[in-house]
């Protein structure tokens, strides 16, 4: 290779929430010649950095316009509201929309849920981010409704969160551009969606070659002693000891007698 060329990359999209390191260390065992560079973007811009080129496949949340763009759904996430440690539906296990109706809901401008109606009564103002929002938790302000992947990202020692139940679940995709189904896409798709090294859809694929079993000649079978048996005649004429003699008395049964 001469100094002009440039190795040949990957690089992946993905948005807060999505912890892509499962993928890249396989990505890395299995084409450690072709490295990857992780693209942080935002669940809005997810969708333009794909058309632009900025990544050549991403996880993004669902929906987006695809009109031009390949995605595979890969998971659902539970909804959950962040809720202060002493607040009272600290004390339950899980909500309903309707445990949120007399409260302050946050609706964050980047809120990845699709909703119909948020729950909750509304803010006076819509906080530019999810991080904002949780900000706002904290001060005591309202509450927040995300994907639990977001509660843990910005997880507070003095929040906690409970599962909502009947509200809309954000759905996470591995998504590229259609016109750009390169080898290397191929590649990522088989190691998210579990194909093995050995997979026939892999580039990587290296077929096993069979075994070769010796097989066993049929003249050896023949010629092996049967158990039990002795390959051929004792040199004293028995198989176990002297012809006729008595074999209990160390030697004398085979001794010839005088005669008178």
């Amino acid at each position: 290779m001469t100094g002009s060329e440039i190795p040949p990359s990957f690089r992946l999209a993905y948005v807060p929430g999505v912890t892509p390191t499962k993928w890249v260390r396989i990505w890395n065992e299995r084409l450690p010649e072709t490295p990857l560079t992780l693209v942080a973007v935002t669940a809005a811009e997810a969708s333009d950095v794909l058309r632009g080129g900025g990544a050549d496949a991403g996880f993004v949340r669902l929906p987006i316009d695809r009109t031009d763009l390949s995605a595979i759904p890969l998971y659902a996430e539970t909804t959950v509201v962040v809720i202060p440690k002493d607040h009272i539906l600290a004390a339950v296990d899980e909500v309903s929309a309707e445990d949120l109706a007399d409260e302050i809901v946050l609706h964050p401008l980047d809120d990845t849920l699709d909703w119909e109606r948020p729950p909750g009564r509304p803010a006076n103002e819509r906080p530019a981010t999810t991080a904002d929002a949780i900000e706002l938790v904290a001060a005591g302000v309202g509450l927040l409704v995300v994907p639990q992947s977001l509660a843990r990202l910005h997880h507070r020692k003095d929040l906690t969160y409970r599962p909502v139940i009947g509200a809309p679940e954000s759905r996470v995709a591995l998504s590229w551009p259609e016109d750009a189904t390169t080898d290397m896409v191929e590649d990522f798709i088989g190691i998210v969606r579990g194909r093995t090294v050995n997979s026939s859809r892999g580039r990587t694929a290296t077929p096993p070659q069979p075994k070769q079993r010796k097989r066993p000649d049929a003249g050896d079978a023949r010629r092996k002693p049967a158990a039990g048996k002795s390959g051929g005649k004792s040199p004293r004429g028995g198989a176990g000891g002297p012809k006729g003699g008595k074999g209990g008395k160390g030697g004398k049964g085979g001794k010839p007698r005088r005669r008178s």
